[in-house]
């Protein structure tokens, strides 16, 4: 009997041998590479790890590398794709790798191969907050019943391998075993009674070695859990190999680590909704953070897994409505005191202030009052706020409470609260416009939040507030977990340009530009969101700390989030700071199409193609009679052409001209119209000249469309549209690919929360396979399908790694989309629901449940739904104009985001019938939470035995593919 665990076996001078072997495809002129935590492995400087070399077995390509270690070796490691030079390409997510050599192997001499799979984001999932905390809580928390592992076989030299079995299994139930079964007699004959049982080591991993002879070599297996009551869940997929080199004859030991048990995923369900937008009882004017309670009830007895929010973050920039915007943030860390519920700051509120929120409840909840009045919502809470704040003072700033918050938080709590009484004394955000502090520095800072200053209890007051809102957002994130429920959050892609962040952290931003969206299905012109670029080179100098400090900040109570607009990771739509509307802008990063390749192909009228192209009959067909009047105020007559006034020459400037022209009463039609016109003459060129590198140049978006283009001769207009497709769909996929492997490792690995992408719009082609290799999982809508030759998606085609959905905040519900188009509402009866009849005008209850079952069926991770569309499965529901539950309008840059649902969450509570309803819905998709192995196909010991005795009849093949093993179907299941 040898003892694997015993800390008393002789220590040897010699060394071991580690074999590193793992099957990976890699391009041309990519190399693997191992590194780890000890010398030997280059302490994680990869130019000193230990490169691999490859071999083909079969359709594998697979890399070993052999290094000699002290027997008492244990080290960290993971795997890197390099170039020639040791730069890192690549490198695997999820945990580090750990390795102990047991005591066994410690009188030297011996050979232990490490045969690994390359770890991608997809197997770190279950070790994400959302499901080591909150699903999968129960499998993480079994009790580890061992040691040591005490191995009973004799370990015979020359005849018989040890194996260590090593699988990850985040998804088992209290009296479940797992088990590996196989052809050898040590594995059971396929047996799982006489299989190898084994054992539980912490983190889902569980573990047992076996002592195999030689001669049952190469065995196949496959793992497996066993319940109590006998029911055998077998893994999918093709059966396993093992294979050894017959011809040494000293004894081998391997050491497997086989990645996931292949099982039928986890799916689950979830529902959305902004914060403002939920309604209760006791809330004042607005949903409160502490309404999530009620929410998180509602989705339990639901069978609702998740609930996804917006963003929550402190919008007021403006002091007014257009601070509705939840995308605008003032501050990344800092939570919006609209969500603040002012009854719960104190328990002994005075009679005066409890009549003031009473009075304020009958005017913001009253019959009339169907939406968010952010202003008087926002006004109400700081005035109770800042009352309550006068009367306890004191007793909240000197609680430890208190304290442990400002400790953990004042590195952005001080800026915060210096910047709101800025933003109020000197009566506008813009930073700017403040003197001498509108440079940040950190000696001003603390002058400014010093005791000493005589506005120091307005300071105190933003902490008090802050205080509060993390308190009770805290409260509903520990209750929402407790209830095994997901709180997902969501990451906006920008932040304000007048907001603590840029006015702190200036380099960090590129202030003369604008962020927004190429033009799509929303909006022909694009869309100018007006939040900064960032400045990623800067931001990577300190390894991207301001992102991993908002990831941070989020994980305190959040287990999920949303990144929005994943592309901007990859590359960003940058438009010029004096920019309106979002049709004018290039790509950052993007390789420009430069001057001299330009002039190679015959193109050099520069002026020309970068200048607006503007001819007196487009004139006249614009503005009639008029037309004269508009060319004397705004445009210069040049040659045949027209050209824009220099104090009209960008649309801000045309915009303030107009403004200045209508309140003289010198405009002959209206002021938006003539806008509307004089931006599209604007817009009308086909090349964008770099304006920090004159020589580089970016084709206009859907130049074809201009009359500027379609003035020019053929060849040119043939040598653009090569050049423009070149430049959209080609040229940039490696340095996108490459910029987003830089930035979001970086994000993903700042906090265990997990990640999903919203992936809409223009997708290059490198998106999706770097979302797959991370673990990020996409956004799919129905009615707007990836596939560009399809007009609705296919719920029942989409893969696991997404989220689905029938509509989101930025689109119309389920049933306004229904009403916008009939023809469009024939076409989808006719080709998704199989169907010839008349189609309803609205969409009842039938429709509802049709669309809403197609999605939880759909195999993706999560079908998440927006409350709206959810409430459309019960007519009572549905009286609300169907137009009037849309969230946001993403062609109306000011839109004003207010929409509350029109019952209250105690009322859904009471309604038996809608939660039984989604309930069957989910449950009946396999979204819920079965015992072990009810959602799968279930075999007995017998059936599964014959089954692969029988020359183990299975289909398919298991292939690793740059990296991601990739799944066919087996025929055992």
């Amino acid at each position: 009997m040898a003892n694997l665990g015993s800390s008393s076996a002789t220590k040897s001078m010699k060394s071991v041998k580690l074999k590193f072997r793992i099957p990976y495809f890699t391009e041309w002129g990519q190399r693997l590479l191992v590194c780890g935590s000890e010398p030997t492995l280059g302490s994680w400087n990869v130019k000193k790890g230990l490169l691999l070399s490859p071999f083909h077995q079969g359709d594998e390509l697979i890399w070993t590398g052999t290094v000699a270690v002290p027997c008492c070796f244990s080290c960290e490691y993971s795997y890197y794709v390099v170039d020639d030079a040791k730069n890192v390409l690549r490198w695997e997510m999820g945990n580090k790798r750990k390795l102990i050599l047991p005591p066994l192997l410690q009188e030297g001499g011996q050979t232990l191969e490490l045969h690994d799979l390359w770890q991608t984001g997809g197997d770190a999932l279950p070790f994400r907050s959302a499901f080591k905390d909150v699903i999968f809580c129960k499998s993480s928390t079994l009790n580890i019943d061992r040691q040591e592992v005490i191995l009973q076989d004799k370990l015979d030299q020359g005849e018989s391998v040890l194996v260590r079995f090593k699988i990850c299994c985040p998804n088992v139930e209290e009296g479940t075993s797992v088990y590996v079964i196989g052809s050898s007699t040590k594995l059971g004959n396929w047996k799982v009674q006489d299989g190898l049982k084994l054992q539980y080591t912490g983190e889902y991993i569980w573990e047992a070695y076996c002592v195999i002879p030689k001669s049952d070599f190469p065995i196949k297996y496959k793992y497996c859990k066993y319940g109590k009551n006998g029911c055998l869940s077998l893994e999918i997929g093709s059966t396993r190999e093992l294979s050894i080199d017959s011809s040494k004859s000293q004894l081998q030991y391997i050491f497997l680590s086989d990645g996931m048990l292949r099982e039928m995923p986890w799916r689950g369900a979830g529902v959305a909704i902004p914060m403002f937008s939920v309604r209760s009882e006791v809330d004042l004017g607005v949903g409160e953070f502490l309404d999530l309670k009620l929410l998180v009830d509602w989705a339990v007895e639901s069978g609702f897994h998740l609930v996804q929010l917006l963003p929550i973050n402190d919008t007021s920039v403006h002091g007014m409505w257009w601070d509705s915007y939840p995308y605008s943030s003032l501050s990344v860390f800092a939570l919006h005191p609209l969500y603040l519920r002012v009854q719960a700051l104190s328990e002994n509120m005075p009679e005066d202030i409890k009549n003031e929120i009473r009075n304020a409840k009958e005017c913001l909840d009253g019959k009339y009052m169907q939406d968010v009045d952010y202003e008087a919502t926002m006004a109400t809470k700081l005035s109770v706020a800042k009352k309550v704040f006068m009367q306890e003072r004191d007793l909240i700033l000197d609680s430890s409470s208190f304290h442990k918050f400002f400790s953990a938080n004042e590195d952005w709590l001080k800026p915060y609260a210096a910047f709101c009484f800025l933003r109020d004394f000197f009566e506008t955000s813009d930073h700017s416009q403040w003197g001498r502090f509108s440079n940040y520095s950190k000696d001003k800072l603390e002058k400014l939040v010093s005791k000493d200053t005589s506005h120091y209890d307005t300071i105190c007051f933003h902490y008090y507030v802050q205080f509060h809102l993390h308190s009770q957002l805290s409260e509903a994130a520990a209750y929402a977990r407790a209830k095994g429920v997901i709180l997902k959050g969501d990451l906006p892609i920008g932040v304000d340009r007048n907001s603590v962040d840029t006015w702190v952290y200036p380099n960090l931003f590129r202030m003369n530009t604008s962020t927004g969206a190429p033009p799509d299905c929303f909006d022909k012109n694009g869309q100018n969101w007006g939040f900064p670029t960032y400045n990623w080179e800067e931001m990577s100098k300190d390894n991207y700390a301001w992102w991993r400090a908002r990831l941070t900040q989020m994980g305190k109570y959040f287990t999920a989030y949303r990144i929005d607009h994943i592309l901007g990771f990859f590359r960003i739509w940058e438009l010029p700071d004096h920019a309106m509307t979002g049709l004018i802008g290039k790509f950052r990063p993007s390789i420009p199409l430069s001057q001299e390749e330009l002039e190679r192909e015959g193109i050099w009228d520069f002026d020309r193609l970068t200048r607006p192209y503007v001819q007196k009959e487009f004139l006249q067909q614009k503005f009639g009679d008029s037309w004269t009047l508009i060319a004397a105020n705004f445009l210069n007559e040049y040659l045949d052409r027209y050209e824009f006034k220099e104090d009209c020459n960008t649309e801000k400037k045309i915009a303030a001209k107009l403004k200045s022209c209508a309140e003289k009463s010198l405009l002959p039609e209206s002021e938006d119209k003539i806008r509307h016109d004089l931006f599209d003459l604007l817009k009308n060129i086909v090349l964008i000249r770099d304006p920090e590198h004159a020589r580089n140049f970016y084709p206009r978006f859907n130049l074809e469309d201009t009359s500027s283009f379609r003035d020019l001769d053929d060849h040119s207009k043939n040598v653009l549209k090569r050049l423009y497709y070149d430049y959209y769909f080609h040229r940039q996929e490696k340095l996108w690919q490459q910029n987003a492997l830089k930035t979001l490792p970086v994000l993903l690995n700042s906090s265990d929360m997990l990640a999903c992408g919203e992936d809409l719009g223009l997708i290059p082609a490198c998106v999706h396979p770097v979302m797959q290799e991370l673990g990020l999982i996409g956004l799919r809508i129905q009615r707007m399908p990836s596939e560009p030759d399809l007009e609705f998606g296919n719920p029942s085609q989409y893969s696991y790694m997404t989220v689905c959905a029938p509509s989101c905040h930025d689109c119309s519900t389920l049933r306004a989309w229904w009403e916008e188009d009939e023809e469009r509402r024939h076409r989808f009866v006719y080709s998704v629901m199989g169907s010839d009849e008349l189609p309803p005008s609205q969409c009842v209850p039938d429709v509802a449940y049709f669309i809403i079952r197609q999605h939880v069926e759909a195999p993706s991770m999560w079908a998440i739904f927006p409350l709206q569309d959810l409430l459309a499965l019960k007519e009572e529901y549905t009286n609300r104009p169907a137009a009037e539950e849309t969230i946001n309008d993403p062609t109306n840059p000011k839109h004003y985001w207010r929409y509350r649902v029109h019952v209250t969450m105690e009322s859904l509570m009471k309604d038996k019938e809608l939660k039984a309803t989604i309930k069957d819905l989910i449950c009946g998709s396999g979204r819920s939470y079965p015992p072990i192995g009810e959602a799968e196909k279930q075999l007995s010991q017998e059936t599964a035995a014959i089954a692969l005795e029988k020359k183990h009849h299975v289909s398919g093949k298991e292939r690793t593919h740059n990296g991601v093993l990739q799944k066919e179907s087996a025929g055992v299941m």
